[in-house]
């Protein structure tokens, strides 16, 4: 459904998806470098730079957690004193799979925006240059696209959302472009790709992240 009848002070929503900063549950393939503590904290960290990223932009932020949990745990305290300070809403994720809790948020940012982005929070390479880029793209096409160097991505947009439209992905696999490219083309929406950026899951990408961070984002 699309929002371009609906008046509000934004244009676009930007939606940040996070897994609540549990040990053993987060950055599972740092954990051989990291230990399971040191993957949680950098979870987090990684978590809170992406969020600074977004609130940047100047656009509402939206961060949708991988589900419904209270109390908090203590170790989402760093990230939740910095939702606090950039005033983002905060909301659960539902659906069977990422496809589907995906096409669940973005169709909720369209109930009240023109436009709906999705970036992870393990995509500290998405800053606000970048998410200019996906909204000027979206005034030409239906959903934007911000390719990984894995075969996946680390954003989406979209201006309007139509069932069915990232069912049936193998999530995880160097396939899901190219999958979800067909699973659009199949329902008839346009697509536009920006350049590639990347992510962290792997131990050499938390030492780039290392390299290229400023530091602890501060909010």
């Amino acid at each position: 459904m699309s929002a371009t009848d609906h008046t509000c002070s934004h244009s676009a929503v930007l939606i940040q998806f996070a897994k609540w900063p549990e040990t053993g549950r987060v950055k599972t393939r740092l954990i051989p470098a990291l230990g399971p503590q040191g993957a949680m904290e950098a979870h987090v960290r990684l978590s809170r730079q992406v969020l600074t990223n977004l609130a940047r932009s100047g656009l509402p932020v939206q961060f949708w957690w991988d589900r419904a949990l209270a109390p908090a745990p203590a170790s989402a305290q760093p990230l939740l004193d910095l939702l606090r300070s950039v005033g983002a809403e905060q909301k659960a994720q539902s659906g069977a799979d990422l496809g589907e809790r995906m096409f669940r948020a973005l169709s909720a940012g369209l109930a009240d925006y023109r436009r709906a982005i999705i970036v992870g929070s393990d995509c500290p390479s998405v800053d606000a240059g970048y998410v200019e880029a996906a909204l000027a793209a979206l005034g030409e096409y239906d959903v934007v696209l911000g390719p990984s160097d894995d075969g996946g991505y680390v954003l989406i947009g979209a201006r309007k959302t139509v069932p069915g439209m990232l069912a049936d992905i193998t999530w995880g696999s160097e396939r899901v472009l190219t999958q979800t490219l067909e699973r659009l083309a199949g329902k008839h929406l346009t697509v536009a790709l920006l350049e590639p950026r990347w992510d962290v899951d792997e131990p050499g990408d938390w030492q780039r992240f290392l390299r290229e961070s400023p530091g602890f984002p501060d909010g």
